[in-house]
């Protein structure tokens, strides 16, 4: 039998007033505004930063941002994607010395239709993963099983990062 699909005309306002209040407070922006600590910011340098993923895939989930509010990489200049890159480095070898993970996924999803949870300031995921490290959990329970809290993640990548 197949599901029925109803149109709903309130559920587009719905989707339109979300897109609007989600656009208006940009959680990279709000973070540079506030507490290091507080935000999770574990490094920053002259053009970019280091953050810790509030919603992590896996310990040490970090995110390395511009401090330009800008939603695609080619909005960029060189000197930004260079540091950006740098600091990608820098949180691998943070996470190398704090975690030894076996390896990492690294990447950027730019724009909604790739996957982009904050489509509108561009950054750059550096997840590091162990063998064997998914299980049933996210799937069947939609949930994720951390083995350490977000402020004990924080104090040993920061201090990682020197």
């Amino acid at each position: 039998m197949a599901t029925q699909r109803i149109w709903a005309p309130w559920r587009l306002a719905y989707v339109k007033d979300a897109s609007k209040d989600k656009e208006s407070e940009c959680i990279f922006c709000a973070a540079l505004a506030g507490d290091d600590e507080e935000n999770l910011i574990v490094h920053r340098g002259e053009r970019c930063f280091v953050i810790l993923n509030k919603f992590p895939y896996t310990n040490g989930h970090l995110m390395v941002a511009p401090y330009e509010h800008v939603a695609a990489i080619q909005a960029l200049d060189a000197d930004t994607i260079g540091e950006l890159m740098a600091l990608a480095k820098r949180g691998m070898d943070a996470l190398e010395s704090s975690y030894s993970p076996h390896g990492y996924n690294v990447g950027f999803n730019q724009g909604r239709v790739a996957g982009a949870g904050v489509e509108h300031h561009i950054h750059m995921h550096v997840v590091p993963r162990w063998g064997g490290d998914t299980n049933f959990m996210p799937v069947l329970g939609d949930t994720r099983v951390m083995n350490q809290t977000l402020e004990d993640s924080y104090r040993q990548v920061r201090e990682a990062f020197g």
